[in-house]
């Protein structure tokens, strides 16, 4: 099996090499390429990516290219985990916004546009030439913000599954809650990517007893200070929202702490400059402690379930697949995983080609959303709020044009003041020119 990963220089990728190496019975890879066409940090990456494989006994071959076409060339799978523009665009993603008094944030808000006016048109190349060279290839989206990618790649007729760990982390979490493994834990997630509640989490599969009230009721103090959020609230709801809640939840309170701090984008900076000093070392064999506090945390896990499923690999039962991805269960079980797919009727008030994340079976034929119950309208009607700005959204990135921009941006329930509008447009297209062609 070749598996090639684009942005392999990413100080995320260990995380990646660690999971591949421990999970090599679930995906048997022979040949994984790293493709990243800066140099220097995928010569840091590469280096320790095979210490990794080495000191946990991988016999696969690790290759390192700033050739996408080689990179991708035969491969059964391709993941996606590009940064457009580096941490610098970010730290302007994460900025100009709270000059105008909204949230600055890399996936959600102005910032989430400006990063997919970015990101979408260079995916869309890479995709197409993936295509030219092995059209039957899954791509596996981990690139931000994942529902407006995935559903361009959808939408210009690609084999491709977005991914998120949000989900799998909140797993991880409920299962040492409650004390029993992960696979045990299945979780009623839905919504759209960094747009999501747990609305049951029940034990042993989709048909299990849902233990959420129980959950809330012994361990609600520490659920809402993960989520940074008055656990007062969180009884309120009965559910578990995601973190990135907390920009609509508490959008003025955010906005403020934004304005006293360094930004995130920096702080990563900081964190990937001593990351890759570490990664040159030739006796670290082993992903070090502080990738941990670099984000995507349980990516490896939740990557390495999808691309089993997908591509066949895993032990099979009688429904295809037997993986313990974010939620189903190793043993016996459906391969249930939160994934970001097209909705096609799972929430009936959205369009079938809006892009949702929610369990799903995986299999060599992708991904089905299980069913749905009917949603609160405080959460149903949020949702279909933010899927109208993301076709506004993508449909900007596709097309161009300040005039779409703005479109995109009033629709957005964190902004919907012309005024607002208005200026946050000048405002990205003045940091993103380079980026953008039509500007």
């Amino acid at each position: 099996m070749r598996l090639a990963v684009v942005g392999g220089g990413s100080t995320y990728t260990p995380e990646l090499i660690d999971g591949f190496a421990r999970l090599r019975d679930t995906l048997p890879i022979s040949e994984l390429v790293l493709v990243d066409p800066a140099a220097d940090r995928l010569e840091l990456v590469g280096g320790l990516a095979r210490r990794i494989f080495a000191r946990q006994g991988h016999d696969g071959r690790i290759v390192t290219t700033g050739d996408l076409d080689a990179g991708v060339a035969g491969a059964d799978a391709v993941l996606l985990q590009l940064r457009v523009g580096g941490q610098a665009a970010r730290e302007q993603d994460e900025t100009w916004p709270l000059e105008c008094g909204c949230i600055g944030q890399e996936t959600t808000g102005a910032g989430g546009l400006a990063k997919a006016l970015r990101t979408v048109p260079v995916v869309l190349d890479i995709a197409e030439r993936v295509r030219r060279t092995n059209p039957d290839a899954w791509i596996i989206d981990f690139t931000n913000p994942v529902g407006i990618v995935t559903r361009a790649l959808l939408q210009a007729g690609h084999k491709a599954v977005g991914l998120c760990n949000v989900a799998i982390g909140l797993q991880r979490k409920f299962a040492g809650l409650l004390g029993v493994t992960p696979g045990d834990v299945h979780l009623d997630h839905v919504g759209l990517n960094h747009l999501t509640w747990e609305t049951g989490v029940r034990l042993g599969g989709p048909e299990g007893a849902n233990v959420l009230p129980k959950l809330l009721a012994e361990h609600g103090d520490t659920i809402a200070g993960d989520l940074r959020l008055p656990r007062q609230i969180v009884d309120r709801l009965g559910v578990v929202p995601s973190y990135y809640l907390r920009y609509f939840y508490a959008h003025d309170a955010v906005v403020e702490e934004l304005r006293t701090k360094p930004s995130r984008a920096a702080e990563v900076a900081a964190m990937e400059k001593q990351l890759l000093e570490m990664y040159g070392d030739p006796a670290l064999d082993e992903k070090p402690a502080l990738l941990a506090k670099r984000g995507g945390a349980f990516y490896s896990e939740a990557a390495v379930d999808l691309a089993a499923s997908l591509l066949g690999s895993a032990s099979s039962g009688p429904e295809g697949p037997s993986v313990e991805g974010g939620g189903g269960r190793r043993a016996g079980g459906s391969p249930y995983q939160v994934v970001n797919t097209y909705n096609n009727g799972t929430l009936p008030f959205l369009p079938d080609d809006a892009v949702v994340e929610v369990q799903a079976a995986v299999g060599a034929q992708g991904a089905t959303p299980l069913p749905v119950p009917e949603l609160d309208p405080l959460y149903s009607g949020l949702i279909a709020n933010v899927t109208a700005y993301e076709e506004l959204a993508l449909e900007a990135a596709l097309r161009g044009g300040r005039d779409r921009v703005f479109k995109a941006l009033l629709s957005h329930p964190l902004i919907g003041q012309y005024e607002y509008a208005e200026t946050l447009t000048d405002r990205l297209i003045a940091h993103n020119r380079e980026h953008l062609t039509w500007a």
